[in-house]
Protein backbone atom coordinates (compact mmCIF):
# COMPACT_ATOMS: atom_id res chain seq x y z
CA UNK A 1 0.00 0.00 0.00
CA UNK A 2 1.39 3.16 -1.14
CA UNK A 3 1.79 5.44 2.00
CA UNK A 4 0.02 9.13 2.66
CA UNK A 5 1.70 12.01 2.24
CA UNK A 6 2.74 13.78 5.29
CA UNK A 7 0.72 16.28 5.97
CA UNK A 8 -1.34 15.96 2.38
CA UNK A 9 -4.85 16.06 2.26
CA UNK A 10 -5.62 13.57 -0.54
CA UNK A 11 -9.45 13.71 -1.08
CA UNK A 12 -9.48 11.16 -4.27
CA UNK A 13 -7.70 8.35 -2.05
CA UNK A 14 -7.25 6.11 -5.13
CA UNK A 15 -4.02 4.76 -3.27
CA UNK A 16 -6.09 3.56 -0.50
CA UNK A 17 -7.33 -0.47 -0.16
CA UNK A 18 -11.12 -1.46 -0.67
CA UNK A 19 -11.98 1.00 2.69
CA UNK A 20 -16.03 0.04 1.83
CA UNK A 21 -15.22 -3.55 3.47
CA UNK A 22 -13.21 -2.75 6.49
CA UNK A 23 -15.20 -2.79 9.75
CA UNK A 24 -15.02 -1.96 12.93
CA UNK A 25 -16.49 -1.49 16.20
CA UNK A 26 -18.08 1.75 15.41
CA UNK A 27 -20.43 -0.08 13.05
CA UNK A 28 -20.38 -2.97 10.41
CA UNK A 29 -19.05 -0.88 7.50
CA UNK A 30 -16.91 2.44 8.25
CA UNK A 31 -18.26 5.89 6.85
CA UNK A 32 -15.77 8.16 7.54
CA UNK A 33 -12.51 8.46 8.09
CA UNK A 34 -9.25 10.65 8.89
CA UNK A 35 -6.62 11.84 7.45
CA UNK A 36 -3.54 14.25 8.46
CA UNK A 37 -3.87 17.47 7.16
CA UNK A 38 -1.86 20.89 7.60
CA UNK A 39 -4.20 24.15 7.62
CA UNK A 40 -2.93 27.87 7.43
CA UNK A 41 -2.26 29.59 11.21
CA UNK A 42 -4.51 32.83 11.48
CA UNK A 43 -1.18 34.47 11.78
CA UNK A 44 0.60 33.75 8.81
CA UNK A 45 -2.36 34.30 7.07
CA UNK A 46 -2.54 37.77 7.74
CA UNK A 47 1.15 38.76 7.77
CA UNK A 48 1.21 41.51 5.31
CA UNK A 49 5.16 40.03 4.71
CA UNK A 50 4.05 36.33 4.17
CA UNK A 51 6.42 34.85 6.84
CA UNK A 52 5.81 31.07 8.25
CA UNK A 53 5.35 32.97 11.44
CA UNK A 54 4.44 28.95 13.14
CA UNK A 55 7.20 27.43 11.89
CA UNK A 56 10.17 29.90 13.02
CA UNK A 57 8.04 30.36 16.65
CA UNK A 58 8.87 26.37 16.39
CA UNK A 59 12.09 26.91 15.64
CA UNK A 60 12.67 29.24 18.54
CA UNK A 61 10.59 26.67 20.76
CA UNK A 62 13.19 23.93 19.61
CA UNK A 63 16.47 26.43 20.63
CA UNK A 64 17.69 26.64 17.10
CA UNK A 65 17.34 30.57 16.96
CA UNK A 66 20.06 30.46 13.98
CA UNK A 67 17.41 28.32 11.96
CA UNK A 68 14.45 30.29 13.29
CA UNK A 69 16.34 33.47 11.96
CA UNK A 70 16.93 31.57 8.64
CA UNK A 71 13.28 30.70 8.51
CA UNK A 72 12.29 34.31 8.82
CA UNK A 73 14.50 35.99 6.76
CA UNK A 74 13.42 33.62 3.62
CA UNK A 75 10.28 36.20 3.32
CA UNK A 76 11.62 39.09 5.75
CA UNK A 77 14.57 40.03 5.32
CA UNK A 78 14.32 42.76 8.37
CA UNK A 79 13.18 41.12 11.53
CA UNK A 80 15.16 43.52 13.87
CA UNK A 81 13.46 46.12 12.03
CA UNK A 82 9.58 43.94 11.94
CA UNK A 83 10.17 43.73 15.45
CA UNK A 84 9.89 46.93 16.02
CA UNK A 85 7.77 49.05 14.20
CA UNK A 86 5.46 46.78 12.38
CA UNK A 87 1.47 47.09 13.62
CA UNK A 88 1.55 43.34 13.99
CA UNK A 89 -2.01 42.06 12.78
CA UNK A 90 -0.30 38.73 12.83
CA UNK A 91 -1.30 38.85 16.70
CA UNK A 92 -4.91 40.64 16.24
CA UNK A 93 -5.22 37.49 13.95
CA UNK A 94 -3.35 35.17 16.53
CA UNK A 95 -6.16 32.28 18.61
CA UNK A 96 -4.36 32.70 21.91
CA UNK A 97 -6.38 36.35 22.12
CA UNK A 98 -9.25 33.84 23.12
CA UNK A 99 -7.57 32.27 26.20
CA UNK A 100 -4.71 34.90 27.89
CA UNK A 101 -3.85 37.20 25.08
CA UNK A 102 -2.37 36.66 22.01
CA UNK A 103 1.82 35.73 21.33
CA UNK A 104 3.86 38.34 21.28
CA UNK A 105 5.02 37.53 17.92
CA UNK A 106 6.64 40.88 16.94
CA UNK A 107 8.86 40.81 20.25
CA UNK A 108 10.27 37.08 19.20
CA UNK A 109 11.21 38.72 16.18
CA UNK A 110 12.60 41.00 17.02
CA UNK A 111 14.18 39.13 19.29
CA UNK A 112 15.90 37.46 16.11
CA UNK A 113 16.66 40.37 14.60
CA UNK A 114 18.84 41.74 17.32
CA UNK A 115 21.01 38.48 18.01
CA UNK A 116 21.49 38.29 14.29
CA UNK A 117 22.73 41.47 14.41
CA UNK A 118 24.87 40.75 17.49
CA UNK A 119 26.10 37.67 15.85
CA UNK A 120 26.98 38.83 12.23
CA UNK A 121 24.76 36.23 10.85
CA UNK A 122 24.79 36.86 6.85
CA UNK A 123 22.10 35.83 4.32
CA UNK A 124 23.55 33.03 1.88
CA UNK A 125 24.23 34.23 -1.48
CA UNK A 126 22.94 32.32 -4.65
CA UNK A 127 25.31 29.62 -6.09
CA UNK A 128 23.86 30.90 -9.40
CA UNK A 129 23.22 34.32 -11.46
CA UNK A 130 21.00 34.61 -13.87
CA UNK A 131 22.65 37.23 -16.06
CA UNK A 132 19.38 39.57 -15.78
CA UNK A 133 19.13 43.56 -14.70
CA UNK A 134 16.60 44.69 -12.73
CA UNK A 135 16.49 48.42 -11.94
CA UNK A 136 14.79 49.37 -8.33
CA UNK A 137 13.59 52.65 -7.87
CA UNK A 138 13.42 54.01 -4.39
CA UNK A 139 15.32 52.34 -1.58
CA UNK A 140 12.49 52.31 0.91
CA UNK A 141 11.22 49.26 2.69
CA UNK A 142 9.48 47.85 -0.50
CA UNK A 143 12.54 48.92 -2.45
CA UNK A 144 14.87 47.06 0.15
CA UNK A 145 12.75 43.57 0.08
CA UNK A 146 12.51 43.20 -3.76
CA UNK A 147 16.10 44.12 -3.78
CA UNK A 148 16.86 41.59 -1.59
CA UNK A 149 14.61 38.45 -2.86
CA UNK A 150 15.46 39.24 -6.81
CA UNK A 151 19.63 39.44 -5.96
CA UNK A 152 18.62 35.86 -3.94
CA UNK A 153 17.37 34.46 -7.23
CA UNK A 154 20.40 35.02 -8.92
CA UNK A 155 19.80 38.81 -10.53
CA UNK A 156 21.65 41.72 -10.83
CA UNK A 157 20.07 45.06 -8.66
CA UNK A 158 20.61 48.51 -8.75
CA UNK A 159 18.66 50.65 -6.62
CA UNK A 160 18.67 54.17 -7.72
CA UNK A 161 17.06 56.29 -4.64
CA UNK A 162 17.33 60.21 -4.02
CA UNK A 163 18.17 60.36 -0.80
CA UNK A 164 21.31 60.68 1.33
CA UNK A 165 21.05 57.49 2.61
CA UNK A 166 18.65 53.99 2.13
CA UNK A 167 15.59 53.31 4.14
CA UNK A 168 12.86 55.73 2.71
CA UNK A 169 10.48 56.28 5.51
CA UNK A 170 11.85 54.09 7.85
CA UNK A 171 14.91 56.07 8.02
CA UNK A 172 13.37 59.99 7.26
CA UNK A 173 9.77 59.59 8.66
CA UNK A 174 10.28 56.82 11.73
CA UNK A 175 11.90 58.58 14.75
CA UNK A 176 14.90 57.11 16.43
CA UNK A 177 13.05 56.58 19.61
CA UNK A 178 10.88 53.69 17.79
CA UNK A 179 13.96 53.00 15.35
CA UNK A 180 17.48 53.30 16.32
CA UNK A 181 20.09 54.00 13.03
CA UNK A 182 21.95 51.75 13.88
CA UNK A 183 19.68 48.72 13.63
CA UNK A 184 18.53 50.19 10.18
CA UNK A 185 21.94 50.36 8.91
CA UNK A 186 23.50 46.91 9.89
CA UNK A 187 19.77 45.17 8.05
CA UNK A 188 20.32 47.15 5.30
CA UNK A 189 24.48 46.50 4.87
CA UNK A 190 22.81 42.87 5.01
CA UNK A 191 21.21 43.49 1.79
CA UNK A 192 24.37 45.85 0.28
CA UNK A 193 26.62 42.60 0.74
CA UNK A 194 24.59 40.52 -1.39
CA UNK A 195 26.05 42.44 -4.31
CA UNK A 196 23.19 45.05 -4.66
CA UNK A 197 24.38 48.03 -5.79
CA UNK A 198 22.79 51.43 -4.63
CA UNK A 199 23.04 54.74 -6.38
CA UNK A 200 22.48 57.46 -3.53
CA UNK A 201 21.62 61.28 -4.29
CA UNK A 202 20.18 60.33 -7.92
CA UNK A 203 16.41 61.47 -8.66
CA UNK A 204 15.03 59.52 -11.83
CA UNK A 205 12.97 62.18 -14.18
CA UNK A 206 12.49 59.56 -17.29
CA UNK A 207 12.01 56.26 -16.65
CA UNK A 208 12.25 54.98 -19.57
CA UNK A 209 15.85 56.47 -20.67
CA UNK A 210 16.79 55.17 -17.18
CA UNK A 211 15.98 51.76 -18.23
CA UNK A 212 17.36 51.65 -21.82
CA UNK A 213 20.79 53.22 -20.37
CA UNK A 214 21.31 50.78 -17.59
CA UNK A 215 20.37 48.07 -19.67
CA UNK A 216 17.65 46.72 -17.30
CA UNK A 217 15.23 43.66 -18.24
CA UNK A 218 12.66 44.80 -15.95
CA UNK A 219 11.65 47.93 -13.37
CA UNK A 220 10.70 47.78 -10.32
CA UNK A 221 9.27 51.05 -9.20
CA UNK A 222 8.65 51.85 -4.83
CA UNK A 223 9.12 55.65 -4.49
CA UNK A 224 7.57 56.28 -1.11
CA UNK A 225 4.97 59.17 -0.11
CA UNK A 226 7.19 61.57 0.77
CA UNK A 227 5.07 64.88 -0.09
CA UNK A 228 2.84 65.99 2.30
CA UNK A 229 -0.80 66.62 1.49
CA UNK A 230 -1.21 70.56 1.95
CA UNK A 231 -4.22 72.84 2.97
CA UNK A 232 -5.07 76.34 2.74
CA UNK A 233 -5.07 77.64 6.05
CA UNK A 234 -5.74 81.50 5.88
CA UNK A 235 -2.58 83.31 8.12
CA UNK A 236 -0.33 86.07 8.77
CA UNK A 237 2.67 84.33 9.45
CA UNK A 238 3.59 81.39 7.07
CA UNK A 239 6.98 80.88 8.70
CA UNK A 240 5.08 79.26 11.57
CA UNK A 241 3.58 76.23 9.91
CA UNK A 242 5.63 73.14 8.99
CA UNK A 243 4.22 70.18 7.17
CA UNK A 244 5.09 66.64 9.17
CA UNK A 245 7.12 64.96 6.61
CA UNK A 246 9.37 67.66 6.02
CA UNK A 247 9.83 67.90 9.74
CA UNK A 248 10.43 64.58 10.67
CA UNK A 249 13.30 64.13 7.64
CA UNK A 250 15.00 67.15 9.11
CA UNK A 251 15.36 65.61 12.99
CA UNK A 252 16.11 62.53 11.42
CA UNK A 253 18.81 64.42 9.41
CA UNK A 254 20.23 66.08 12.54
CA UNK A 255 18.33 69.40 12.61
CA UNK A 256 17.13 70.69 15.71
CA UNK A 257 14.13 73.09 14.72
CA UNK A 258 13.32 75.98 16.88
CA UNK A 259 9.74 75.31 17.68
CA UNK A 260 8.91 77.62 20.65
CA UNK A 261 7.52 76.48 23.63
CA UNK A 262 3.82 75.33 22.23
CA UNK A 263 3.15 73.42 19.21
CA UNK A 264 -0.28 72.04 17.55
CA UNK A 265 -0.14 68.81 15.02
CA UNK A 266 -2.95 68.85 12.79
CA UNK A 267 -4.41 65.61 12.02
CA UNK A 268 -5.15 61.99 13.21
CA UNK A 269 -2.58 59.60 12.00
CA UNK A 270 0.32 57.68 12.98
CA UNK A 271 2.66 60.54 11.52
CA UNK A 272 0.96 62.99 13.75
CA UNK A 273 1.59 61.31 17.00
CA UNK A 274 4.97 60.81 15.97
CA UNK A 275 5.62 64.81 15.20
CA UNK A 276 4.06 65.63 18.60
CA UNK A 277 5.96 63.05 20.57
CA UNK A 278 9.34 64.52 18.43
CA UNK A 279 8.02 68.01 19.40
CA UNK A 280 8.19 66.94 23.03
CA UNK A 281 11.83 66.06 22.83
CA UNK A 282 12.62 68.75 21.28
CA UNK A 283 11.90 71.20 24.22
CA UNK A 284 8.21 71.60 23.42
CA UNK A 285 6.29 72.31 26.95
CA UNK A 286 3.08 71.73 25.42
CA UNK A 287 2.36 69.22 22.26
CA UNK A 288 -1.54 69.31 21.34
CA UNK A 289 -3.07 67.05 18.33
CA UNK A 290 -5.60 69.15 17.14
CA UNK A 291 -8.21 66.16 14.61
CA UNK A 292 -11.29 67.32 13.57
CA UNK A 293 -13.15 64.31 14.50
CA UNK A 294 -13.09 61.58 18.15
CA UNK A 295 -10.70 59.40 18.83
CA UNK A 296 -12.83 56.40 17.68
CA UNK A 297 -12.57 57.78 13.99
CA UNK A 298 -9.01 58.47 14.10
CA UNK A 299 -6.61 56.83 12.10
CA UNK A 300 -3.63 56.38 14.21
CA UNK A 301 -2.88 53.10 15.67
CA UNK A 302 -4.08 52.71 19.07
CA UNK A 303 -0.78 51.79 20.34
CA UNK A 304 0.89 54.78 18.78
CA UNK A 305 -1.72 57.37 20.21
CA UNK A 306 -1.88 55.64 23.94
CA UNK A 307 2.24 56.21 24.02
CA UNK A 308 1.95 59.76 22.88
CA UNK A 309 -0.85 60.71 25.66
CA UNK A 310 1.52 58.71 27.76
CA UNK A 311 4.78 60.95 27.20
CA UNK A 312 2.15 64.13 27.65
CA UNK A 313 0.89 65.13 24.34
CA UNK A 314 -2.77 66.67 24.68
CA UNK A 315 -5.89 65.49 22.13
CA UNK A 316 -8.36 68.42 20.80
CA UNK A 317 -10.95 66.22 19.49
CA UNK A 318 -13.83 67.57 16.98
CA UNK A 319 -11.77 70.19 15.98
CA UNK A 320 -10.52 72.18 12.85
CA UNK A 321 -7.94 74.96 12.14
CA UNK A 322 -9.56 77.68 10.63
CA UNK A 323 -6.90 80.52 11.43
CA UNK A 324 -2.96 81.09 12.11
CA UNK A 325 -1.71 83.65 13.43
CA UNK A 326 1.00 85.00 15.65
CA UNK A 327 1.42 82.59 18.73
CA UNK A 328 -2.20 81.89 18.37
CA UNK A 329 -4.24 79.56 16.26
CA UNK A 330 -8.14 80.01 15.95
CA UNK A 331 -10.24 76.62 15.59
CA UNK A 332 -14.09 75.83 14.83
CA UNK A 333 -15.83 73.22 17.30
CA UNK A 334 -16.77 70.25 14.99
CA UNK A 335 -20.04 67.78 15.66
CA UNK A 336 -20.36 64.41 13.70
CA UNK A 337 -23.98 64.58 12.18
CA UNK A 338 -25.84 61.63 11.36
CA UNK A 339 -23.92 59.97 8.62
CA UNK A 340 -20.62 60.21 10.21
CA UNK A 341 -19.31 63.41 9.05
CA UNK A 342 -17.34 65.79 11.09
CA UNK A 343 -19.25 69.45 10.55
CA UNK A 344 -18.86 72.53 11.80
CA UNK A 345 -20.90 74.40 14.47
CA UNK A 346 -19.99 78.11 13.86
CA UNK A 347 -18.68 77.93 17.01
CA UNK A 348 -14.62 79.08 17.24
CA UNK A 349 -12.02 79.13 19.95
CA UNK A 350 -8.67 80.30 20.33
CA UNK A 351 -5.37 77.90 21.20
CA UNK A 352 -1.80 79.00 21.68
CA UNK A 353 0.71 77.97 19.19
CA UNK A 354 4.11 78.88 18.45
CA UNK A 355 4.42 76.52 15.71
CA UNK A 356 1.60 74.40 13.63
CA UNK A 357 2.72 70.94 11.72
CA UNK A 358 0.46 69.48 9.20
CA UNK A 359 -0.12 65.74 9.23
CA UNK A 360 -2.84 65.30 7.09
CA UNK A 361 -1.93 62.64 5.04
CA UNK A 362 1.00 62.21 1.83
CA UNK A 363 0.93 61.53 -1.57
CA UNK A 364 3.32 60.08 -4.03
CA UNK A 365 5.68 61.86 -5.72
CA UNK A 366 4.67 60.22 -9.41
CA UNK A 367 5.47 63.30 -11.60
CA UNK A 368 8.37 61.34 -13.57
CA UNK A 369 5.62 58.09 -14.48
CA UNK A 370 3.08 59.74 -16.28
CA UNK A 371 4.55 60.66 -19.79
CA UNK A 372 5.36 56.73 -20.03
CA UNK A 373 2.72 55.53 -22.22
CA UNK A 374 -0.02 53.05 -21.00
CA UNK A 375 0.93 53.70 -17.56
CA UNK A 376 -2.53 54.08 -15.59
CA UNK A 377 -3.16 56.22 -12.51
CA UNK A 378 -5.38 56.82 -9.41
CA UNK A 379 -4.32 60.16 -7.90
CA UNK A 380 -0.56 59.70 -6.76
CA UNK A 381 -0.44 56.10 -7.52
CA UNK A 382 0.10 53.66 -10.37
CA UNK A 383 -2.85 51.16 -10.95
CA UNK A 384 -1.04 47.73 -11.45
CA UNK A 385 -2.63 43.87 -11.41
CA UNK A 386 -3.22 43.01 -7.82
CA UNK A 387 -1.50 39.58 -8.36
CA UNK A 388 1.40 40.37 -10.27
CA UNK A 389 2.41 44.10 -9.10
CA UNK A 390 3.01 44.29 -13.21
CA UNK A 391 1.48 47.84 -14.55
CA UNK A 392 0.27 47.59 -17.55
CA UNK A 393 3.40 48.55 -19.43
CA UNK A 394 5.24 44.97 -19.64
CA UNK A 395 7.92 44.92 -17.33
CA UNK A 396 7.42 47.55 -15.20
CA UNK A 397 6.06 46.55 -11.94
CA UNK A 398 5.31 48.68 -8.43
CA UNK A 399 4.74 48.81 -5.20
CA UNK A 400 4.54 50.35 -1.62
CA UNK A 401 3.12 53.49 -1.90
CA UNK A 402 3.36 54.01 -5.51
CA UNK A 403 0.44 51.47 -5.50
CA UNK A 404 -3.41 51.57 -3.95
CA UNK A 405 -3.12 49.94 -0.62
CA UNK A 406 -2.68 50.56 3.03
CA UNK A 407 1.13 52.23 3.45
CA UNK A 408 3.18 50.21 6.24
CA UNK A 409 6.65 48.86 6.69
CA UNK A 410 5.08 45.69 6.19
CA UNK A 411 2.86 45.80 3.79
CA UNK A 412 5.80 47.26 1.64
CA UNK A 413 8.47 44.78 2.23
CA UNK A 414 5.20 41.94 1.30
CA UNK A 415 5.07 44.39 -1.84
CA UNK A 416 8.80 43.73 -2.78
CA UNK A 417 9.09 39.83 -1.99
CA UNK A 418 5.92 39.90 -4.53
CA UNK A 419 7.38 41.55 -7.04
CA UNK A 420 10.68 39.73 -6.84
CA UNK A 421 9.14 36.67 -7.35
CA UNK A 422 6.58 38.00 -9.84
CA UNK A 423 9.12 39.55 -11.92
CA UNK A 424 11.74 36.47 -12.14
CA UNK A 425 8.48 34.04 -13.52
CA UNK A 426 8.37 36.99 -16.32
CA UNK A 427 11.96 37.20 -17.06
CA UNK A 428 12.14 33.64 -17.42
CA UNK A 429 9.42 33.30 -19.54
CA UNK A 430 7.51 30.99 -16.89
CA UNK A 431 3.90 31.08 -15.79
CA UNK A 432 2.74 33.64 -13.18
CA UNK A 433 0.41 31.16 -10.82
CA UNK A 434 -0.54 32.02 -7.50
CA UNK A 435 -0.43 29.04 -5.21
CA UNK A 436 -4.00 28.21 -3.78
CA UNK A 437 -4.24 28.79 0.61
CA UNK A 438 -4.98 25.31 2.86
CA UNK A 439 -7.90 26.50 5.01
CA UNK A 440 -7.54 28.59 7.79
CA UNK A 441 -7.11 27.09 12.01
CA UNK A 442 -10.00 29.18 13.20
CA UNK A 443 -10.08 29.25 17.19
CA UNK A 444 -13.24 27.04 17.33
CA UNK A 445 -11.13 23.95 15.19
CA UNK A 446 -8.74 23.67 18.40
CA UNK A 447 -8.85 21.44 21.68
CA UNK A 448 -7.42 23.74 23.42
CA UNK A 449 -7.40 22.00 27.11
CA UNK A 450 -4.10 20.83 25.73
CA UNK A 451 -2.47 23.91 26.33
CA UNK A 452 -4.12 25.89 29.06
CA UNK A 453 -5.30 29.44 29.58
CA UNK A 454 -3.02 30.87 32.51
CA UNK A 455 -0.08 31.70 30.46
CA UNK A 456 0.19 35.43 30.43
CA UNK A 457 2.64 36.93 27.38
CA UNK A 458 5.60 38.79 28.32
CA UNK A 459 5.44 42.45 28.40
CA UNK A 460 8.83 44.19 26.77
CA UNK A 461 10.69 46.39 29.00
CA UNK A 462 10.14 50.42 28.35
CA UNK A 463 12.11 54.04 29.42
CA UNK A 464 10.27 55.22 31.65
CA UNK A 465 8.17 58.09 30.72
CA UNK A 466 10.35 60.69 33.07
CA UNK A 467 13.75 59.82 30.91
CA UNK A 468 11.96 60.24 27.30
CA UNK A 469 13.64 63.81 26.79
CA UNK A 470 16.05 61.95 24.23
CA UNK A 471 15.44 60.00 21.28
CA UNK A 472 16.74 56.61 22.98
CA UNK A 473 15.23 53.69 22.13
CA UNK A 474 11.72 53.38 24.01
CA UNK A 475 10.87 50.09 23.93
CA UNK A 476 13.73 47.34 25.14
CA UNK A 477 14.05 43.45 23.72
CA UNK A 478 13.08 40.09 25.84
CA UNK A 479 15.44 38.32 27.37
CA UNK A 480 16.90 34.86 25.55
CA UNK A 481 14.58 33.18 28.41
CA UNK A 482 11.78 35.37 28.23
CA UNK A 483 11.54 34.72 24.12
CA UNK A 484 11.60 31.00 24.66
CA UNK A 485 8.92 31.54 26.95
CA UNK A 486 6.67 33.42 24.91
CA UNK A 487 7.33 31.12 21.54
CA UNK A 488 6.07 28.50 23.61
CA UNK A 489 2.88 29.71 23.79
CA UNK A 490 2.29 29.39 20.23
CA UNK A 491 -0.83 27.35 19.53
CA UNK A 492 0.45 25.68 16.67
CA UNK A 493 -2.67 26.05 14.96
CA UNK A 494 -3.50 23.55 12.20
CA UNK A 495 -0.39 22.01 12.07
CA UNK A 496 0.69 18.63 13.59
CA UNK A 497 3.21 18.82 16.87
CA UNK A 498 3.66 15.50 17.46
CA UNK A 499 2.69 15.06 20.55
CA UNK A 500 1.56 11.16 19.98
CA UNK A 501 -1.91 12.25 21.24
CA UNK A 502 -3.71 10.42 17.77
CA UNK A 503 -0.84 7.32 18.68
CA UNK A 504 -2.16 6.68 22.06
CA UNK A 505 -5.80 7.44 21.78
CA UNK A 506 -6.53 5.15 18.81
CA UNK A 507 -8.35 1.74 20.26
CA UNK A 508 -6.82 -0.05 16.97
CA UNK A 509 -3.09 0.95 16.80
CA UNK A 510 -4.05 2.20 13.55
CA UNK A 511 -1.74 5.13 13.98
CA UNK A 512 1.95 4.51 12.59
CA UNK A 513 4.92 6.64 14.14
CA UNK A 514 6.96 7.70 11.21
CA UNK A 515 10.36 8.80 13.17
CA UNK A 516 10.71 12.75 14.64
CA UNK A 517 10.17 15.32 12.23
CA UNK A 518 7.98 13.11 9.92
CA UNK A 519 4.48 12.61 11.93
CA UNK A 520 1.98 9.56 11.34
CA UNK A 521 0.36 7.91 8.70
CA UNK A 522 -2.85 5.32 9.29
CA UNK A 523 -3.09 2.13 8.26
CA UNK A 524 -6.53 1.79 7.30
CA UNK A 525 -7.22 -1.88 7.16
CA UNK A 526 -7.28 -1.46 10.89
CA UNK A 527 -8.85 1.64 11.38
CA UNK A 528 -13.06 1.54 11.82
CA UNK A 529 -13.48 5.76 11.81
CA UNK A 530 -14.57 5.95 15.06
CA UNK A 531 -12.81 9.40 15.19
CA UNK A 532 -11.10 9.67 18.33
CA UNK A 533 -7.80 10.82 17.10
CA UNK A 534 -9.94 13.52 15.57
CA UNK A 535 -11.44 14.81 18.72
CA UNK A 536 -8.52 14.64 21.15
CA UNK A 537 -6.14 16.54 18.52
CA UNK A 538 -5.11 19.48 19.92
CA UNK A 539 -4.11 21.89 16.43
CA UNK A 540 -6.60 20.26 14.22
CA UNK A 541 -4.31 18.09 12.16
CA UNK A 542 -6.73 15.63 11.40
CA UNK A 543 -10.05 15.87 9.73
CA UNK A 544 -12.64 13.76 9.25
CA UNK A 545 -13.65 12.82 5.43
CA UNK A 546 -16.42 10.82 4.20
CA UNK A 547 -15.67 7.16 3.30
CA UNK A 548 -15.20 6.39 -0.51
Amino acid sequence: MAEQPIGAVDRNLTHLPDLEASTGRVGPTRLRMPIYVDLLPPCNNACPAGENIQEWLRLVKAKDDLGAWRELTRNNPFPAIHGRVCYHPCETACNRIELDGSVSIHSVERYLGDLALENGWQFTPPTHRSGRRVLVIGAGPSGLSAAYHLAMLGHEVEVHDSSDLPGGMMRYGIPEYRLPRDVLDLEIERVRALGVTFVQNHTVNDLLEEQQKGNFDAVFVAIGAHLSKRVDIPTRDAGRIVDAVSFLRGVASGDRPVIGRRVAVYGGGNTAMDAARVARRLGAEESIVVYRRTQDHMPAHADEHAEAVREGVKMNWLRTINFVDEGQVQVEVMEIDENGKAVGTGRFETLEADTVILALGQEADSGFLRQIPGLRFDGDVVQVNPSTLMTDVPGIFAGGDAVPSDRTVTIGVGHGKKAARVIDQWLSSRPIVESPKHDLASFDKLNVWYWGDDDRRHDQPELDVARRQSFDEVVGGLSQEDARTEAWRCLSCGNCIECDGCLGSCPEDAVLKLGEGLRYRYDYTKCTGCGTCYEQCPVHAIEMIPER
